[in-house]
């Protein structure tokens, strides 16, 4: 385990983080100016992404993220931005894929995205794991974007079917258990947010 006393861990996770802005191009300090996307999923990846933003303070202008059904992640906000909604890349979130629906809805998904994003201009777009932070890194990447990727707290040993996606998609990829630091060679490691 990390010799990282607990209750220091989350304030050198978001200076690690801070530092992965800072590297984007054309942004030589951060500066309240700077967008900033945050990709918002349900439940847990909400609240776990939010608890980052808290961490980092509102010194960057944030943007939110969100799947057009998605009722409840908007309410969560506590550092104010504006409020982004696109088509669910899934046909039911955390069930079966469906061959025929799903690559059609991500199609959606993604053509929703990049002019969004195109408008922004973000610094950076920051994802913990659900499956509309895989086509908003997609279109992110396509215009030159830093994707962040956040692996969730909950896995220790494995990585989530969308980290398996985001190893490859994502500039910088963050894991909170040590463990996984052999699963991704390039990650880091920052502690954990809890």
């Amino acid at each position: 385990m990390s010799n990282l006393r607990r209750s220091s861990e989350p304030n050198i996770f978001s200076r690690q983080l801070t530092m992965s802005f800072e590297r984007t191009p054309n942004s030589a300090t951060p500066q309240i100016s700077q967008p900033v996307v945050i990709v918002l999923g349900g439940g847990g990846h909400t609240t776990e992404i939010l608890h980052l933003v808290d961490l980092i303070g509102p010194i960057y202008n944030y943007h939110y993220l969100l799947a057009v059904e998605d009722n409840h992640s908007e309410g969560k906000i506590c550092h104010p931005g504006p409020v982004h909604r696109v088509p669910r890349p899934r046909y039911r979130p955390g069930k079966s894929t469906h061959l025929f629906i799903d690559p059609w809805l991500c199609f959606n998904c993604l053509m929703a995205s990049i002019p969004l994003l195109w408008r922004i201009r973000p610094t950076a777009l920051l994802t913990v794991g659900p499956s509309i932070g895989i086509v908003a890194g997609l279109a992110a990447r396509i215009l030159g974007v830093r994707v962040i990727f956040i692996e969730t707290g909950s896995r220790m040993t494995t990585l989530s079917g969308t980290g398996k996606l985001m190893r490859f998609l994502a500039n910088d990829f963050f894991v909170q258990s040590e463990q996984l630091l052999n699963k991704v060679p390039r990650a880091h490691y920052a502690g954990r947010l809890w």
